[in-house]
Parts: C-alpha cells; sequence; structure tokens
C-alpha cells in the first residue's frame, strides 16, 4: 500500500498545518503542563522561512519540518546531517500512511542533498507510537543526541544512518 503524496506546504496550507500539528501533539499529551510550545508549533511561516515544510496531501492530514545543520530549527543535526523536526499527523487520520510518507521524504530529501544520516528527538515518555514507527524505518537510539531544552523535558537522540555512507 502506497501512502499519500508529499510535497512542500504552501503559505495556504499554513493554517490547516498550525492547527493539525497543535491538535496531534495536544491529543499525545505532549503540550500538558506546557506554556510556549504551542505556538511554536503553530509558527508555520516561521519555520519555512529556514526550512522545508512537508505536508501529505490527503487533504493536509500531516506535516513536518526539515532542516539542515546551523539553522534556527536544528536542535540535533551535525555536520553531514539533516534533521525533521515537527512530525504530526491529524488525530483523526493517523494509521493511514502520512507519517511514514513524511519521514520517507525527509530521508530521501537528505539523501539527495547528500547528508550522511538524518536525526531525529522524541520526548521520553510520550514516545510510544512515534518510537514504533522510527524503529521500523531504521532510527536507533544516538544518546550522544539525548538532551534537556527546559527542566523536566527530556528529549532522546535517535539517528538513521544513510545507504552508502558511513
Amino acid at each position: 500500500m502506497t501512502g499519500p503524496l508529499v510535497r512542500p506546504a504552501e503559505p495556504a496550507d499554513f493554517p490547516a498545518v498550525a492547527r493539525l500539528t497543535v491538535a496531534a501533539y495536544e491529543a499525545d499529551g505532549q503540550l500538558k503542563g506546557e506554556t510556549g510550545y504551542a505556538p511554536v508549533l503553530a509558527d508555520v511561516a516561521g519555520r519555512a522561512e529556514t526550512g522545508e515544510v512537508l505536508v501529505a496531501v490527503d487533504g493536509v492530514t500531516g506535516a513536518v519540518t526539515f532542516v539542515l545543520p546551523g539553522t534556527p530549527y536544528a536542535e540535533l543535526a551535525g555536520p553531514g546531517e539533516a534533521e525533521f523536526r515537527m512530525l504530526a499527523v491529524d488525530p483523526a487520520a493517523q494509521g493511514r500512511g502520512a507519517g511514514v510518507a513524511l519521514v520517507e521524504a525527509c530521508v530521501a530529501r537528505a539523501a539527495e542533498l547528500g547528508c550522511t544520516a538524518v536525526v531525529i528527538c522524541v520526548r521520553a515518555g510520550f514516545a510510544g507510537s512515534a518510537r514504533r514507527l522510527y524503529d521500523r524505518l531504521g532510527f536507533v537510539r544516538a544518546p550522544e543526541k539525548d538532551w534537556t531544552p527546559l527542566p523536566g523535558v527530556e528529549l532522546l537522540g535517535l539517528r538513521r544512518t544513510l545507504i552508502g555512507t558511513r
């Protein structure tokens, strides 16, 4: 079964991307007790200025932000690595392949740019379905990428080495 088509987000998509990203993070419990992250998730235009926002287009059911090291939204990527952030699938559309399609689009983009790996982070304690997806797609724990942006928020690093690279 083939997942949804993925394409770069257009400005007309930004409101839908903002809504679905906040909704997905809320449904996952990741915004409980958080006061400042929902506005960051909703700032799709800001992300699009310095990264690539991609959408799954069977409607706009999912989105992700692809970034390179040294850009404002890059948190983990080092030299030769790409990173994706804020992967979100509308809670009503989960399980239909949008998440897989978006991750694979990021991996393909990284390979196209000559990157050696793709890195991501997942929040400790909130990584159930996302972690299973990443495991299935070849991401492995990279403890050297773990970090804590705020007290009580532990992020676990994951990395996928790209084929044909070291």
